[in-house]
């Protein structure tokens, strides 16, 4: 049985796409660049600076973030040396402030599970083109489809969590579901929308792979007896 590698500019722009739209999610989950706080003076809650009397210097401020599982702020280390702190403020899925932020994280592994499958799909999709006589560009855009609803669930449930007792601390006790108060959107918000975007961008465009992969052009190649075919 012979393998024929088929690569087509649609094709291989569906492919990208799909790789940067599984990257895009994926870094935008681990970051703890989603709610962004007021600035405030490094150090640590309730301990007092023996040297609170001198000027402070714009250093000693930064601006505290917090993720679905992870936050950033800063510590005063010593005299004029903060040291920035990351990292999960959880040991376990229960541990998460908000049931909704449970469900975002859930859905949102989900959705990128999916997209990270289509990425190898995508690869394989240069050789193999067909599973069980279906397209794989119509299954992968299938799951990209789902998984861009998935993406939508978490994306809407998660500002449902933003009433919680960590959301207010970092950004005012006014602080509640759909409104954050003194906090502002981090770019890991943004990002995960735009991959959330792409998504559907994706599944679309697979379509165009398919048809790209399938044309006369195509076959003309084959009859020709080349393994390699590259059309634009």
């Amino acid at each position: 049985m012979s393998c024929y590698v088929i690569v087509t500019c649609r094709s291989l722009l569906w492919t990208l796409l799909s790789i940067a739209a599984a990257l895009a999610n994926l870094a935008a989950l681990m970051t703890a660049q989603w709610l962004v706080g007021q600035p405030r003076k490094a150090g640590i809650p309730g301990v007092s600076n023996a040297n609170a009397s001198r000027q402070t210097s714009p250093e000693e401020y930064y601006r505290p973030t917090i993720g679905i599982y992870n936050r950033c702020t800063s510590l005063h280390y010593f005299g004029e040396i903060f040291h920035d702190s990351c990292g999960p403020y959880i040991t376990s899925f229960s541990e998460l402030p908000s049931n909704f932020w449970k469900a975002t994280l859930v859905f949102m592994g989900m959705g990128i599970l999916l997209l990270v499958i289509v990425v190898f799909t995508s690869l394989l999709g240069f050789c193999v083109h067909a599973i069980g006589k279906k397209s794989i560009f119509n299954i992968s855009g299938l799951l990209q489809a789902i998984a861009g609803l998935f993406l939508i669930i978490a994306l809407v449930l998660y500002p449902a969590g933003w009433g919680s007792d960590r959301v207010q601390d970092l950004c005012g006790y006014r602080a509640s579901p759909y409104y954050i108060n003194e906090c502002t959107l981090g770019w890991a918000f943004y990002c995960a929308v735009g991959g959330t975007l792409l998504s559907f961008v994706c599944a679309i465009l697979s379509v165009q792979a398919d048809i790209a992969t399938s044309s006369d052009k195509v076959e003309d190649e084959i009859l020709e007896g080349k393994n390699l075919i590259c059309l634009l």
